[in-house]
């Protein structure tokens, strides 16, 4: 009964903990599917090396957590992005931000403070660059919006004022019977191809697809986040949250003191991570406080860009939006480059004999938890269609 109570609290301070930067996440990618085209999109982060350094370098300092990145990096592809370069976009994003490089300086020093962000920006061009190694055959195309025909029927071309027929020619379902001086199409209609009523002298011009108000761009930005996207995500990240629980509940962090440090550790610390939600500036003190336990900076490190850039979520939202072949590269390059770079900042303290720990400082909590609260409350209601309806 303990231990239920125990996990209960720890969903419900995990939900608090990820649901302002979820919040975040999908509406800069329901303003980024009102507001930018698909084709700059296409453009900048399409085939081609170049892509996948950019999708670094503009994910590097988005303030955004591993599960704030699902929604923007899901809306990336669908809009037109590459799989090496939505790979690489997903592992800069969490492992670094704004935010976590300055709670780094100010929790662990300067070094972390400029490695970190280093690291994250490294491990995400070369993961992208092992997906980009992937056969076209192999990766999922991405999922849109775009639907078919409905009917065969539909598919011919409307006729023009100019070739339009003096006596009726019925030929399918979408023909009406006109005459030359007033050609209406009812609204009642029965026909698959029915339209408004509109006359042959007056022909209303059709809405532009691009909306040039701003207030109606943004709205309909937030509507399809709070939709469409959500509906898209919210299972993946309901597991996530759930896994994550599991592992703050049965998992004590003595557990992972008892290995010390060295390749077993950061081993170790990937597979605990995998499952693990944390986000890139709350991973930031239990790092400390594991290098003030005893565990080595590097093994500290491996936590800080393993555990933001890998969780059930994100693996969950990669096979779905790219298949397996990119979710194991994905999971290949994190790991790799997480313990690479950690070896190589162990090696680069020792070296120099810097400690790090004489440059930590105390930490404090950064969004208020009833701020959380709200915010997982409000996403509850999203995610529940019945109560959306109530105020969308």
């Amino acid at each position: 009964m303990e231990q239920l109570t125990s996990f209960i609290k720890n969903f419900i301070d995990l939900s608090a903990e990820a649901s302002p930067w979820l919040l975040l996440g999908l509406l800069i990618a329901g303003l980024m599917k009102a507001w930018v085209p698909s084709k700059i999109l296409s453009k900048h982060l399409g085939k081609g090396k170049s892509a996948i350094v950019k999708a670094a370098l503009i994910g590097a300092p988005l303030p955004l957590c591993s599960c704030g990145v699902i929604p923007v990096a899901t809306e990336l592809r669908r809009s037109g992005a590459s799989a090496p370069a939505t790979a690489s976009f997903l592992v800069a994003t969490p492992e670094t931000g704004i935010d976590s490089v300055s709670v780094s300086y100010a929790l662990l020093g300067p070094i972390f403070a400029i490695y970190r962000p280093f690291a994250a920006i490294m491990s995400a061009i070369i993961t992208g660059l092992l997906v980009s190694s992937i056969k076209d055959e192999y990766i999922k195309s991405p999922v849109t919006e775009v639907k078919k025909n409905k009917s065969a029927c539909c598919a011919s071309k409307q006729p023009t004022t100019e070739s339009l027929p003096t006596e009726p020619a019925v030929s399918s379902c979408c023909s009406s019977k006109p005459s030359i001086k007033e050609v209406k199409i009812k609204a009642e209609t029965s026909s698959c191809c029915s339209s408004n009523t509109a006359t042959i002298s007056k022909v209303s011009p059709a809405p532009s697809p691009i909306l040039t108000d701003f207030f109606e761009k943004t709205k309909m930005g937030v509507y399809y986040a709070a939709t469409k996207l959500i509906d898209d995500i919210i299972i993946w990240l309901a597991i996530g949250l759930v896994f994550a629980a599991i592992i703050r509940t049965f998992l004590p962090e003595e557990f992972l003191l008892s290995y010390g440090s060295g390749l077993p550790a950061m081993l170790l610390m990937i597979v605990i991570s995998i499952p693990m939600y944390i986000c890139a500036t709350a991973s930031t003190p239990i790092a400390a406080g594991f290098i003030m336990a005893g565990l080595s900076p590097g093994t500290a490190l491996v936590f800080m860009m393993a555990g933001p850039a890998t969780n059930i979520s994100t693996l969950g939202v990669i096979k779905n939006e790219m298949g397996s072949a990119v979710l194991i590269r994905y999971l290949l390059g994190v790991a790799l480059c997480a313990i690479g770079f950690a070896s190589l900042l162990d090696f680069a303290l020792n070296y120099y004999v810097i400690d790090i720990s004489e440059q930590m400082q105390h930490s404090h909590e950064l969004l208020p938890y009833w701020f959380g609260l709200t915010c997982a409350a409000l996403i509850t209601l999203l995610a529940i269609k019945p109560l959306r309806k109530l105020i969308l």
